[in-house]
Order: C-alpha cells, then structure tokens, then sequence
C-alpha cells in the first residue's frame, strides 16, 4: 500500500484517488447497445444477450416462469430461508420508520402544499454471473414496496444453463416480484428504458453493475430516472492507535473482494499505518496530524462506506457531511451493512456522496406542488404578480389574473386598475 502524508503538495493526488474517468469504448459500445434495443425491441435484447453472455435465449424464455421459480427453490439449501428472513425483517424495520413528506398549509384563503406520490414503475438491475449480488435483491425491493411503487421489474442476467442465479430468484419469489427478466448488461437498462416487446418501459432504473451497466445508466438517464451513477466498490477507515491492526486490515481486504474495489486508511498512527501496509499491496494509507484533518479527508474524497474506529468517535462524527454510510466502531464492519442492520447498502460512490443519498423511500417518491387561492388571495397577490409579469414581458400572464378581477370592477364602475 502506498502511503501518502495530507499535505498541500499532495492534495491534488489525494482528492483523485476514488475517481474513475468514463471509458469511451465502453461508451461507444453501450451507446450501440442502447440504439440497438431501442429501436429492435427483444430482437435486438436477444442477440446482445448472446454476444456478451454467451447464452442463446428464446424469446420466451427472457421472462422467469413460475415452473423456474419452483425448481429454484429445488436447487437451494433449505436452511437459507430463516437465515434470509432475519435480515429481510431489519431492513423492513428500519424504511417503515421513514417518513413521507406530504404538508398543507392554509393561510389568507390560500392553501399550500405538497403531495407526495410514489413512482408507478421501477426496474431494478440485479448484478448476477460469478458473484450473484442476492442482499441486493432485498436492499432494493423492501424500501421501493414500502414506498407504495406498484409495478417492480427485476433483471438479472443468465449464467450457467440459461437461469439467473437460484437464491436471486428465491429472495425475488418471498419479497413477491412478479416480473423477473433474465437479461443483464447495457441490453437490460436499455430494455428498461425504452421498453421491448417483452419488456415494459419503467419510470426509474436502480441497482448497481459492471461498468457496462452503469454507463447505460449514464446514457438512458431523462428517458427514465436512476438511482445513481455507482462505480467500484470502496471503504475509508478513520482510525488511530487504538484500533487493531487485523480489524483494519480485515476490512480493506474485505473491500477488495468486489472487483475494482478499492480501500483506504485515514490514520493519525504511524505505526498503525506501517502494520497495515504489510498486510495488503493494494490501496492507500493517508496519514493525517488530528481528527480534524481526518475529517477534511473524509468529506473531500466522500467515500461510499465510511468506518470510524476512534477512541473519540463522538467527536469526529458530527464533522462528516459527506459519506454514504457510516459505521463506528470496531464491531461494525462494512458487512454488517451489507448483509444484515437494515439500511440498503446501495450508496454513492466515486465521491458522489456530496451530492447523492443513500437509497431510501424517498428514492422511490416523486412530488406535486398543490396551490389553491380564493378570490380573496388571489386579489392580495394580484399587484406583485402583474407588475412582475408586466417586467418580464409576460403580457399573457398577467392578463389571465386581471381577468378574474375586470368584470366585477366593471360592474362596479372601477374600470380597469392599469
């Protein structure tokens, strides 16, 4: 591991560290993808599938049957399903404490408001081949069922012997998804954009994937909404003295584990971070002076998992405004997120987190401003609407509130007020 010491002269180096340029072949070649599956529908679905997956579909065969559901039932240990249920039952405890943000405020014959409403439509990508993403499944579906969103759409793609990956169908089968595609890659977010003859358009893609997948994402994204741009894996760990060296280096090593996954340690212990570096030849080791530089790190490079083994953790939290999810203390690792507290592991990455949220309900909301004025209101607001049109040349505007008002004055004999 390299180590780095935060300073001025290295800052340039540090705040690119979690940053991945945009491959223009993949570009290109998704950019194909997508024209390909928009225009030709399952066809098209089909004959990427084939090229990229090596695996030659039917078209009656891109949606999951009832008789798969079964026989992956058959091909799964039984002792999976209670395990399963524990962390099902975590995540659903934790989204029913969200809260939707629906109001309505009255005042002076004007009533205000917003509705919220949840999206109709979502797919959701599934990364499945060597290592089948089955929290993912969960992570997803609980919080968009308990948003209200009626229609789920998941995709996964094929491996051996044309089948999505048992447990992904399992876990899919108990969350009740009635519409499982096995179709994966570029082709599968194009599917969900445009819609195919099999497939029907969504209203919002989430999940994440290979590159292929999350430029595609890139690419559809004002066809139809995403979750988030997600790229590899990463962890930072803030620690110092006090943290054992095996814990951390456990947990980088655990990061790697996805490909491309990338880990670093913000540490003030020299002699901490020289036993770390022993331990791994990938990622970097940032050595810091105090919590307060720590911090500065944390929120320049907005890591996706953030893990926090200090002896003064109270004090370094409330200094962190970007991070997708935080873990403090030793006995939290990144996989008890992973697998098991409750909240999604699906989090910005590539230092999006200034800007991004971890997924959520409100991922699967959408909103409608409510305006309601009485004549009454509307007289009040009459002068500063008109005089604001009359600046802005809205002729049109204006007059469609005076003429509200220019039979009544003229009644009265007032005449007009301009």
């Amino acid at each position: 591991m390299e180590i780095i010491a935060y300073n001025e002269n290295n800052l340039k180096k540090i705040s690119s560290l979690l940053i991945y340029p945009v491959d223009e072949k993949i570009s290109r070649v998704v950019r194909r993808v997508i024209k390909d599956v928009g225009n030709n529908g399952d066809k098209a679905l089909l004959r990427w599938t084939k090229q990229f997956d090596k695996v030659n579909l039917s078209r009656k065969r891109i949606r999951v049957s009832e008789g798969d559901i079964n026989r992956a039932y058959q091909r799964i240990d039984c002792g999976f399903i209670p395990l399963l249920r524990s962390a099902i039952n975590n995540v659903r405890e934790f989204y029913k404490k969200e809260k939707k943000r629906s109001f309505k405020t009255k005042k002076d014959g004007v009533v205000l408001g917003r509705i919220e409403h949840p999206i109709n439509r979502v797919g959701i990508y599934i990364p499945g081949g060597s290592a089948p993403l089955i929290s993912t499944v969960y992570m997803s579906v609980i919080p968009a069922k308990l948003a209200g969103v009626a229609e789920i759409a998941l995709v996964s793609p094929p491996g051996e012997h044309k089948e999505i990956d048992a447990h992904i169908l399992v876990v899919a089968n108990l969350l009740e998804i009635k519409e499982i595609y096995r179709v994966g890659g570029a082709q599968a977010i194009a599917a969900l954009a445009f819609g195919t003859q099999t497939i029907k358009k969504v209203d919002k893609i989430i999940g994440p994937g290979n590159a292929y997948v999350q430029e595609a994402k890139r690419q559809v994204f004002g066809f139809a909404d995403i979750d988030m741009l997600a790229g590899p894996s990463e962890v930072m760990i803030v620690a110092d003295k006090s943290a054992p060296p095996s814990f951390v280096a456990a947990d980088l090593l655990a990061q790697q584990e996805h490909k491309e996954g990338e880990g670093i340690l913000v540490t003030t212990s020299q002699k901490l971070a020289e036993k770390v570096s022993k331990e791994l030849e990938k990622g970097w080791i940032i050595l810091v002076e105090n919590i307060e530089q720590a911090a500065e790190v944390v929120n320049l490079l907005a890591p996706e998992h953030l893990e926090v083994m200090l002896t003064k953790a109270s004090k370094f939290i409330p200094l962190i405004k970007n991070a997708g999810a935080i873990f403090v203390g030793r006995y939290s690792p990144v996989g008890v997120g992973d697998y098991f507290a409750g909240p999604s592991h699906i989090l910005p990455t590539q230092g999006t987190a200034r800007f991004y949220s971890c997924l959520g309900i409100d991922s699967f909301m959408k909103s409608s401003h409510y305006i309601s004025y009485s004549q009454k209101g509307l007289e009040k607001a009459r002068k500063v609407i008109s005089k604001l049109a009359e600046i802005e040349g809205m002729s049109r505007h204006k007059e469609s509130v005076e003429v509200r008002f220019i039979q009544g004055e003229k009644a009265k004999g007032k005449g007009s007020p301009c």
